[in-house]
């Protein structure tokens, strides 16, 4: 047997084993939600004739000839009985493109479509494409706002690394035909993060932005922001208006971001972001749940107090870590939700929960009162609350 048979006999081998892998919820957790023990994505899921040419006699050592270095930041979808992902996936070479990875019941078993998506680009090309967020729109289409990256064309020679983010479009009807539309436009300089609500405001489609003024600062952005445009052939945002702001001392100081799109509930539009803050280890990510009202999006009625999720365990480790991110999540019929996370800008995992959950979460847990003195306080009432309870129901048991 050649060098080339063995290696590939052993690397088909791993690649079914992972794929064909069940993943089972992790250890007791917070009651919200349910963590799994594996990550539904990683670098090494992707088809082995991604990395390697197959061809013993132009690579007869079977070496990688196009390196995928991770999978991350997915958006997310329920199509035709299929739980889709359409991941960011980043190649050694550090650009990153969109692949569909598919699965049966949204929890493992993952595959990748056989080739990654085609999305035409504009006059401008695309320096970099990453962050795709779904939404299927009441308009029929399902739209994918993902961020584009260009070279800052005034930035000096000697500086690489000065870049401009904006907010590209494209349309779909089956996540595999394309149509690319003009970059959004909005007052702010830069635009990350940037999200298609599902409806129709005032017959206007509806942006969740993220005012930013420079490449990685949002500088005066105030936070997640509310715009609407009259078309989304040409869309145009002529006002952004703050939605959720960022605010001093919270997991949100420095800056935050919408995540997928809003789920729509009796009692509200529900949101998933991220909120960044600063520490002596670099830039920490967490996730955040808040709720709006039904009909004025700029409403905001409920919003817990800290995080919902943040890394833990391997997670924390990464590229980029001490990181979660997620711009992909999946309502299904029977009201189980699927949350696809990204962690250290590495692997895509999922957690699972309910509709029922996350309101009651968001609607009953305390909201952030913003200083040492009043959290206490708001901690002493709940243990008040809880020794009345058991003082009244388990009078022996108490102490």
């Amino acid at each position: 047997m050649t060098i080339f048979e063995k290696r590939l006999l052993g690397i088909q081998k791993e690649h079914e084993q992972l794929l064909s892998r069940q993943n089972q919820p992790a250890e007791t957790g917070n009651g919200i939600y349910d963590r799994y023990q594996n990550p539904v994505l990683t670098a090494a899921h992707v088809p082995v004739y991604w990395e390697y040419d197959l061809n013993p006699d132009t690579n007869p050592f079977l070496m990688k000839r196009f390196g995928i270095n991770s999978t991350f930041n997915a958006g997310a979808i329920k199509l035709n009985g299929k739980y889709l992902v359409v991941a960011r996936v980043e190649g050694y070479d550090r650009k990153s493109f969109f692949a569909v990875a598919e699965s049966d019941n949204g929890i493992d078993h993952f595959k990748f479509w056989e080739y990654p998506l085609h999305i035409p680009e504009t006059e401008i090309p695309d320096g970099n494409v990453y962050d795709i967020r779904l939404t299927k729109h009441e308009d029929g289409w399902i739209y994918g706002l993902f961020c584009t990256e260009r070279r800052d064309p005034d930035a000096a020679p000697e500086d690489q690394s000065a870049a401009i983010a904006q907010c590209g479009i494209a349309r779909t009807q089956d996540l595999k035909t394309w149509q690319r539309l003009p970059d959004l436009k909005t007052p702010s300089p830069q635009q990350r993060n940037v999200v298609l609500h599902p409806e129709f405001i005032d017959g206007q489609y509806a942006f969740y932005t993220r005012p930013q003024d420079g490449f990685i600062e949002a500088g005066t952005g105030g936070g997640i922001a509310l715009g609407l445009s009259k078309s989304i052939e040409n869309a145009e945002i002529e006002k952004e208006n703050i939605v959720d702001q960022k605010q001093y001392h919270t997991i949100y100081e420095l800056k935050n971001g919408q995540g997928p799109a809003p789920i729509k509930t009796s009692d509200g539009w529900l949101h998933l972001a991220h909120g960044v803050r600063n520490t002596a280890a670099g830039l920490r990510y967490v996730l955040y749940l808040f709720l709006t009202d039904l009909h004025d999006l700029t409403k905001l009625i409920c919003k817990p107090g800290g995080y919902f999720l943040a890394p833990e365990g391997e997670e924390r480790v990464g590229d980029v870590s001490n990181v979660v991110f997620c711009n992909g999540w999946i309502l299904d019929d029977d009201g189980t939700v699927y949350i696809y996370y990204a962690s250290s800008d590495t692997r895509l995992h999922v957690a699972t929960s309910t509709l029922e959950k996350l309101l009651n979460y968001v609607c009953n847990t305390p909201e952030d009162s913003f200083s040492s003195a009043s959290s206490s306080e708001t901690l002493t009432m709940l243990i008040d609350k809880n020794l009345s309870y058991l003082n009244l129901k388990y009078p022996e048991s108490v102490r």
